[in-house]
């Protein structure tokens, strides 16, 4: 096979079948060598077919023809002597956190997984993440994250630290021609929505505003074709594949010919686990969102409320 072949995360979850974050957990580990090309990691062919017959208990060979006994458990030189720290979630705060991170801490590697809030929750109790961002609404309580995180990470040590907070709301044609303005009108006869994929912020959001308004998931046209991020369901809603859309106010500036209603202020979390080996880089990150340079940095970016960045909501 050419050498100048490689893997990408998602490519590996392919082959494997199993889930990226799990790709994230074995690079963690370092049972899977790997490299990053600009923001993405990367698996070589041969990295990857080694892992397999490790895994099968397969005797083999290293690259200098020695033979080299089955592993199951973790080879932490694999990565350079780097710290693989895994950060989910899309917002485009948490690249740049993962920039400052990198440079305040010679030995860690950010490495980011794009995935919802409900499922990074998840992949944090099970231990494939180390940062997880969160914006998961309680309709009942109308809190937000907290009741989620304390439900999931039962019996964990963790803190909860604020990002930044933002406007959600709708997506709308220019005009708004079919005058929407509020949670309710998602009653209206024929409406077609563009949704989010199951386990996101936004996803979650509507299906709370459903329940609460006592409105039926089935009356919304398109609400089983799910989109993998905000700026998919403003397309759909600015192209006039749908009427409307759940998201934040960002994507709509980006893709245009669509107007943005606001209707909640999200409160964007940080969740971390608290361990010994965690605590040197948990302390530059309260340090670093504590910081002038990185408030600069993203106040530079609009539609970001950081009065409350780097608050501590929660430690248990």
């Amino acid at each position: 096979m050419s050498s100048d072949v490689s893997y990408t995360t998602e490519d590996i979850a392919k082959l494997l079948q199993i889930s990226k974050l799990t790709v994230y957990d074995l690079i963690k580990k370092g049972e899977l060598p790997s490299y990053r090309v600009g923001k993405q990691m990367r698996v070589d062919p041969a990295d990857l077919e080694a892992y397999k017959k490790r895994a099968k208990g397969t005797q083999i060979q290293d690259r200098h023809g020695q033979s080299e006994a089955p592993i199951r458990s973790a080879a932490p030189s694999l990565n350079n002597g780097l710290r693989p720290i895994v950060i989910t979630g899309q917002d485009l705060s948490l690249d740049i956190l993962a920039k400052h991170l990198e440079k305040s801490n010679a030995g860690i590697r950010p490495l980011r997984s794009f995935v919802g809030s409900l499922d990074s929750l998840i992949s944090m109790y099970r231990g494939e993440s180390d940062i997880v961002s969160t914006h998961l609404l309680d309709g009942d309580t109308g809190e937000y994250n907290l009741p989620y995180i304390k439900k999931l990470l039962v019996g964990s040590s963790y803190m909860v630290v604020n990002l930044l907070i933002r406007n959600a709301g709708f997506y709308v044609q220019k005009g708004n021609p079919l005058s929407i303005k509020g949670w309710s009108d998602l009653s209206i006869s024929g409406l077609r929505i563009s949704n989010r994929e199951k386990g996101s912020g936004a996803r979650v959001l509507l299906d709370e505003q459903l329940r609460l308004h006592g409105i039926k998931a089935s009356q919304l046209a398109g609400y089983a074709l799910e989109q993998s991020n905000h700026l998919g369901v403003a397309s759909q809603v600015a192209s006039g594949l749908a009427d409307v859309g759940v998201g934040i106010e960002k994507a709509a500036s980006i893709v245009g010919n669509v107007e943005f209603l606001p209707l909640i202020e999200e409160r964007y979390d940080l969740v971390v686990l608290k361990t010994e080996s965690n605590q040197t880089w948990i302390t530059s990150l309260l340090h670093i969102l504590r910081s002038d340079e990185f408030r600069n940095e993203l106040g530079s970016i609009s539609g970001y409320d950081l009065s409350r960045m780097g608050e501590i909501l929660l430690e248990t």
